[in-house]
Order: structure tokens, then C-alpha cells, then sequence
């Protein structure tokens, strides 16, 4: 066990009060990455790459729920559950506002990033793009609009996954996916 001489007596490292976990030090590296790629790059460029990853990892989320489920497409219902259950395993506490044929409505009490979001709107690209990734490879089309944002400094998120092409979702601002 490793010590530090303090004053003349010696404590074991791992009770000193610091702040250092996997979790947090998880969090505080997107945190910084996506500051670093917000400066050099611009929120545009950075967004675009936290954007790649998500796809990524929206793809495989998709796969393994699939797998899961037993099933090769999710309904609109089983996606909304889907994107709640993910971010809820993830310590966000997303839940669902409305959903229709048209849009899936949810809403954000509480990011997966937590504190660490705040100030850093890229990071909010992960869920953009797991979102739409998951419901386009099962419904074909998504555009997802995030209205609210916890990163932007709102209380809580509000994101609004459109289904249909059309001109509701054309008049929207956000991110489109189609099936691949």
C-alpha cells in the first residue's frame, strides 16, 4: 500500500480526500477533450468529431438492444423505451415527453456527464447521434433537434427525434440519419 510521510506520521494514499474515480476521471477527460477540439477547431469542426464517435457507438448500442430483444428492427415504441433505458443505464434520467408516428419527444432531468457538460455543447453530439442512429436503423429516418440542452446551461434537455421527412422536420434545426 503506498504512503506519503505527512508531518511525521504516515497515511496510506488511498485516504486522502481527492476527487479521483473512474467515473469522474472519465467525464473530466470528454470534458477536456471536447474543450481542447472546441478551441483549436471551432463547436462546428468539434461537434463533427464527437459526431463520428456517436455514430459509432449508437451503431453497436443498436446491435446489442437488438440482440437483446431478439429482434432485427425495433418498433417506434421499443425505440423511445430503447433511448430512455440507455441514457437511464448511463446515470441520465431521460424520460418521454410525447411520441407519435411523426416525433419522439423526450425529455432530461439529469446528463450522463453531469456537471461536466456544462459549458461544452459538443458533448451533446453523443447523444444526438446514438439517438438517431438507433431510430433511423429501425424506422428509416430521423432528424434529431435538441431544443434544450443541459450544456447550454438549461435546466434540463429536450430533444425531439423526428420520424418523417416532411416539413416539420425540414423546418427544424438538427442532425438527419437515414437507414444504412
Amino acid at each position: 500500500m503506498a504512503t506519503v510521510d505527512t508531518e511525521s506520521r504516515r497515511v496510506p494514499l488511498i485516504q486522502l480526500d481527492i476527487p479521483l474515480e473512474r467515473d469522474l476521471f472519465l467525464r473530466n477527460l470528454i470534458r477536456e477533450l471536447s474543450g481542447v477540439l472546441e478551441d483549436i477547431v471551432g463547436l462546428k469542426e468539434a461537434s463533427g468529431f464527437i459526431s463520428i464517435v456517436g455514430q459509432n457507438m449508437g451503431n453497436q448500442m443498436d446491435l446489442d438492444y437488438k440482440k437483446a430483444l431478439g429482434v432485427s428492427r425495433l418498433t417506434r415504441a421499443q425505440v423511445a423505451d430503447v433511448l430512455v433505458d440507455l441514457k437511464g443505464r448511463i446515470k441520465g434520467d431521460f424520460y418521454i415527453v410525447e411520441q407519435n408516428d411523426n416525433r419522439i419527444v423526450l425529455g432530461n432531468r439529469a446528463c450522463p456527464f453531469a456537471a461536466e457538460v456544462v459549458g461544452r455543447p459538443s458533448m451533446c453530439m453523443m447523444t444526438s447521434n446514438v439517438f438517431g442512429m438507433i431510430a433511423s436503423q429501425s424506422l428509416g429516418y430521423a432528424k434529431v433537434t435538441l431544443e434544450e440542452t443541459i450544456a447550454r446551461g438549461d435546466r434540463g434537455c429536450r430533444v425531439v427525434i423526428h420520424l418523417q421527412p416532411g416539413a416539420e422536420s425540414e423546418a427544424a434545426p438538427g442532425q438527419e440519419y437515414f437507414q444504412s
